[in-house]
Parts: structure tokens; sequence; C-alpha cells
């Protein structure tokens, strides 16, 4: 037996609407593909990857993300917080190559610990892509000798992954694919098959539950950057606790969970929306720019991570843009010089941001802080 489905109220079925009416945005925005989409799904997947790793304590700069799945050295991130993102990413590739596999899919144990070993594979002692042999404890933060909850005897995680697996192929299809994946994201987590790795494996699954409902491409649908800010991590753990229970109670409602993910997801979707929208006017305004300049436009691979608020790397510019190393510094020097990039760093850990002439119209609305309203307020 498994956590189950709860019946939903008519709030939820609003928040479900809206939902998919951002959704619907979404997609006619991206219906036509643009030169700026590749660097927004990197970034966004960047995004992704951090706000779950945070959870876990390996905390990353988005920047340092990107630039790991670029391969190129983080700045500051550690060598130990470098291992995990990039077992992190490499499962997360696999993810989204998997939400455009056709109907040969199928969900199976043995993808489950493929994808845990995809992220955990540094860790030979900690038995990746095996199930765990022994019992296992989410131990309280406040006291680590205090089990805030026990999952199930390890004899049992064969059977229950093997009903998960088999309600993920078949059961609740009618339902609406976000709670699906909610539900599968708390089954996971409950069940707790491995000794290290639960909670990243969770939301990775929650993610592709998602990709294979065909909602969202998994860059646009995952939950799991809201889920790694402070205070939505510590109300994840807190509504986790409550529903869950201190051990397998799987008889427990399970409302507030799928209510806690749909905000989630409700919020999340405005921080994409409002994302796509700025990416697309600042990549319009920097196009009227370099064209008035007289510059190439591919100059654009360039300037637009600065405009964004973010960092440049030679080599990324070099990759995105499909330059020679020579081409891409002499762009980079070009833009330096007059003060629309400023350079940082020295050697292999140069970088650039945005040079103080930069024209302020292009990035005025990109750094604006905005609330994100509460669906269920």
């Amino acid at each position: 037996m498994l956590y189950s489905l709860p019946e939903l109220e008519d709030a939820d079925l609003t928040v479900l609407a809206e939902i998919e009416d951002m959704r619907d945005r979404l997609r006619l925005h991206l219906r036509t593909p643009r030169r700026w989409e590749g660097q927004l799904r990197r970034n966004l997947t960047a995004r992704a990857i951090a706000g779950s790793n945070t959870i876990e304590g390996y905390a990353a700069s988005v920047s340092d993300v990107e630039d790991i799945m670029v391969g190129e050295a983080p700045i500051e991130a550690s060598d130990t917080v470098a291992v995990e993102i990039e077992g992190y990413r490499q499962a997360m590739t696999y993810i989204q190559r998997l939400a455009e596999a056709g109907e040969d899919f199928a969900y199976s144990k043995g993808l489950l610990n493929a994808l845990h070993f995809m992220m955990q594979g540094h860790h030979l002692a900690k038995r990746p892509g095996w199930w765990r042999a022994g019992p296992v404890y989410v131990t309280s933060a406040e006291d680590p000798t205090i089990a805030a909850y026990t999952a199930p005897d390890a004899d049992l995680v064969p059977v229950l992954t093997g009903e998960l697996v088999e309600w993920l192929d078949e059961g609740d299809l009618d339902a609406p694919g976000l709670v699906r994946a909610s539900m599968a994201h708390l089954n996971l987590v409950a069940i707790h098959p491995w000794s290290d790795g639960n909670g990243r494996m969770s939301r990775a699954l929650h993610t592709l539950v998602l990709a294979r409902e065909g909602i969202m491409a998994p860059e646009f649908s995952s939950i799991e950057e809201w889920l790694g800010r402070a205070r939505n991590t510590y109300r994840y753990y807190d509504v986790l606790g409550e529903v869950g229970g201190p051990a397998w109670t799987p008889e427990r409602g399970t409302l507030r969970w799928v209510r806690f993910c749909l905000r989630a997801h409700h919020q999340q979707a405005q921080s994409v929306e409002r994302q796509v929208n700025s990416t697309r006017e600042v990549w319009t305004a920097l196009d009227a720019a370099i064209e008035q300049r007289g510059w190439p436009d591919r100059m654009l691979y360039a300037l637009y991570p600065a405009a964004m608020g973010n960092r440049l790397r030679r080599a990324t510019y070099q990759a995105d843009a499909e330059l020679s190393e020579q081409q891409a510094q002499r762009d980079i020097r070009e833009l330096v010089r007059v003060g629309w990039l400023a350079a940082k760093g020295e050697a292999q850990g140069r970088y650039y941001l945005a040079g103080p002439d930069l024209p302020e119209e292009i990035t005025r609305g990109v750094r604006e802080p905005r609330p994100l309203r509460d669906p269920y307020a």
C-alpha cells in the first residue's frame, strides 16, 4: 500500500486551472524557436540543480552550476560540491532525454537505480544504484540523535518500489499530472530506498513524471529552484513530516502535501513566466542596441547573461556563438573596452559582468523585485 491521492477540492481545481493557463502562455512564447531559448533553458536547469542540491547542504551559485554544465571549472564552489552538482547534472540531462522518449518508455526499478547511480556514483561506499541493506532514519535538524522519520524495513524496499513503479505506469492515470508527480515524490521519499540521495531522487522523479506527462519540458516544470529557497525548504520538511508521519503510515491523508506542491508549481510558474518575458525584452533591446552600434549580432550571446545579472565566461560565449577562441576573445575585449562588460578575476578564473556603460534601459526591469502571489491565500 502506498500513500494515495487525496480528493481535490474546488480551491485545488482553481489552482490547477491557473497553472495550466500560465503554462499555455509559456507554450505560446516557446512555439517558435528563439535564439535566446538555449541560454534560457540552461539557466533554468542550473537553477533547478542548484536548488535541489542546496537543500542537501551542497550550496552552489547558479553561475557555478552553469559553468559545470558547459564543462568549465566553477569559480566559487568547492571540489566536493562540484562533484555533487555534476552527478545531479547527469541525472537531469537523462531526464530531459526521457521526456522525449517514445511509447516504449516504462518506469522500472532499474531506471530508478540507474538515475540514483548517476547522482551518487562518486560515493561507492554508499552503494549507489542499489537498495539500502539496513535501516535509515531522517534525523531532526535540531538534534541528530532524534529520528524525525523512520523508513520502512530494508526487506520491504523491493516490494514497495515495485508497487510504486507499477503505479507510475498504470495507476491513477486520469489524475492531473501535477498531482501524480507530487504523489510519486512523496512515496519515493517515504520509502527512502537508498542509504543516501533519497531527497534529490524524489525531486528528480517529480520532474520526470511531469516531463513524461507532457506538461512542459523539464526545464520549465521543475519546482526544485522554488524548494531550494530557504523559507520554502523549511516548509518542505515540515509538510513532509506532518503528512508522512514519523514512520511509514500510508493510510494518512495527503491533501496538505498536494496543496504544498501545487502552491510551489504555481509560484514557480510565475517566476518562469517572468523570466521568459524578461529574456524576450532584454534580447530584443540588446538586438536593437547592437545593430545601432554596427556590431555583429553574435555579441548578443555575450551580453545577454550579463544583462540578466549573471556572469559570462569566455568559453561559454565561444560555445554559444560557435566561435573560435580568438574571435570570442576579440569580441569580449571590445565589449570591455566600451564599458558594456566588466572583467573580474584572473587567468582561469576570469569572468565578466555587466559593465558601467551597458545602457540602463536594457536592464532596468530585470532586477526589479516583484512579489509572488500565493494562489491559496
